[in-house]
């Protein structure tokens, strides 16, 4: 594409997921360890000399004006005052509504390369902060370490991970995370963990490293609730579970299956249902973009 340049937004998936309690205003608190992937949506960016903001393609179910890009940018725009624009084409490869971070990881990616392209030298700290006003997922691309997460998903730590490959499928399934989070049957109050005692189960055990026996310990807690609700999601973790410890990522729908190389997670997604989705990807140590601030 003329005159634009190309940035990656890695995938995430949650190694485990719980939630401790719920803030006044509704948001659920969470422990999560987030997971990045070298799995890539691609964002298409072309500064221009005029102010404005405004998508060059289309994509089915996402109109110009809810898309966390142009929102981003916009954001960026209006926090700095900057005059520049951007043209932005949206290359999607990680499936919408899975649970594996791709609008949010668009979001940051957008941040982080404006950052540099409009040449504003923000602080990481600074696009933290502007990440979070557009969803709690998208500061943790902007940390751009595997991270663990409290707060609302806000409350990041960089944590160290095994390297491992990864089967993901995801379902013909959209879930409701709202739907999910009203759930009466939700665990809403767990003991929280602490980020040394995943650490330490992890580094403890034999087989898989980065989840091996930490499972009874650190579970999604929406997993159970989102089988209930959306059969396919059921189906699809069910028949991965035949390969391992199978486990859902976020809300949903998506599932994964942390194996030791990139062969056996071949093997395994190829073998996938036919009305099922599925990459196979590598856990990432760092974003592609981390350089982009400090």
């Amino acid at each position: 594409m003329k005159g634009f340049q190309s940035f990656l937004a890695p995938a995430k998936i949650n190694l485990f997921l719980h939630i401790t309690g719920q803030r006044a205003d509704g948001y659920h608190l969470l422990q999560t360890v987030f997971c990045l992937l070298d799995f890539y949506d691609t964002i298409h960016l072309k500064p221009t000399s005029t102010n404005l903001i405004k998508r060059v393609n289309d994509i089915a179910g996402v109109p110009e004006a809810e898309d966390l890009c142009i929102r981003a940018a916009k954001l960026l725009q209006q926090y700095t005052k900057c005059a520049m624009g951007v043209e932005i084409a949206v290359e999607k490869n990680i499936p919408m509504g899975g649970g594996l971070g791709g609008g949010s990881s668009d979001a940051a990616t957008v941040l982080l390369a404006l950052n540099r392209l409009w040449q504003l030298n923000l602080s990481r700290q600074e696009l933290l902060s502007l990440g979070l006003q557009l969803g709690a997922d998208v500061p943790v691309f902007i940390f751009g370490k595997n991270a663990w997460a409290e707060g609302v998903g806000e409350q990041l730590q960089s944590i160290v991970l095994h390297e491992a490959y990864y089967v993901v499928l995801t379902p013909d399934a959209h879930v409701s995370t709202q739907q999910i989070f009203a759930n009466k049957q939700l665990t809403k109050n767990s003991i929280p963990k602490t980020m040394s005692d995943f650490s330490g189960m992890a580094k403890s055990s034999s087989g898989n490293p980065a989840l091996g026996n930490i499972n009874a310990a650190f579970t999604n807690q929406l997993e159970q609730v989102v089988c209930n609700e959306y059969p396919p999601v059921l189906a699809c973790l069910s028949w991965l579970k035949k390969f391992g410890d199978a486990r859902m990522s976020g809300s949903g729908a998506s599932v994964f299956l942390e194996v030791s190389s990139a062969n056996i997670a071949t093997e395994i997604c190829d073998q996938k249902p036919n009305d099922v989705r599925g990459f196979v990807a590598k856990g990432l140590s760092q974003h592609p973009l981390f350089e982009y601030c400090s």
